[in-house]
């Protein structure tokens, strides 16, 4: 119970610091140019291409798309009109890693497991729940004016955070003191 209590506060806390990012939007059309240009060739290639790119200007274009169209859907709507749907492998010091994004949310295996780790978004009451081993808990839901979350912790209690980096590092300080104790 005590390892299953700390898997889900250490997945909560790297699903939380993803939704914890600015709210000015992500620029996916010009980050997607920009990938595609760094896989063209080597670097020399890689560089003639962005030159090229800047001069033409497809970087300019697709970066005004993003500033004017774009973002502003993905931040009235929560979701990014050019996201990319589909599975990426993750290789770290703790394993090989399969992440499925879907369009509520995440599916995560470690290689070599049966079992997944799904983070989900439900937009009825604005929250991401965490479902794992049959169970589903609700991580943390989004206040009514975005600026705050309740956190919900595996003791059942609820913590305010405010979105800005004083909330979140009192956050980490309350997780990292309950997997202290919760290992104890």
């Amino acid at each position: 119970m005590r390892k299953k209590s700390i898997t889900l506060m250490v997945a909560a806390s790297l699903a939380g610091s993803i939704m914890f990012t600015s709210c000015i939007g992500s620029f996916p059309l010009f980050h997607k140019v920009l990938a595609w240009n760094k896989t063209v060739g080597e670097k020399w290639v890689n560089e003639l291409v962005f030159l090229v790119l800047n001069i033409v200007p497809v970087y300019g274009v697709a970066y005004l798309l993003d500033v004017v169209i774009l973002n502003s859907i993905e931040f009235w709507t929560g979701e990014s009109p050019v996201a990319d749907l589909g599975t990426k492998t993750i290789d770290t010091k703790n394993g090989v890693y399969t992440v499925e994004t879907k369009i509520d949310g995440y599916t995560i295996q470690k290689e070599g497991e049966d079992q997944t780790v799904n983070f989900i978004f439900d937009k009825n009451d604005n929250s991401w729940n965490i479902e794992a081993n049959g169970e589903s808990h609700k991580m943390f839901k989004f206040t009514d004016d975005n600026q705050k979350v309740v956190m919900y912790m595996p003791n059942g209690g609820e913590m305010n955070v405010s979105l800005d980096k004083v909330g979140v590092l009192a956050f980490q300080q309350v997780v990292a003191n309950y997997s202290y104790y919760a290992a104890r």
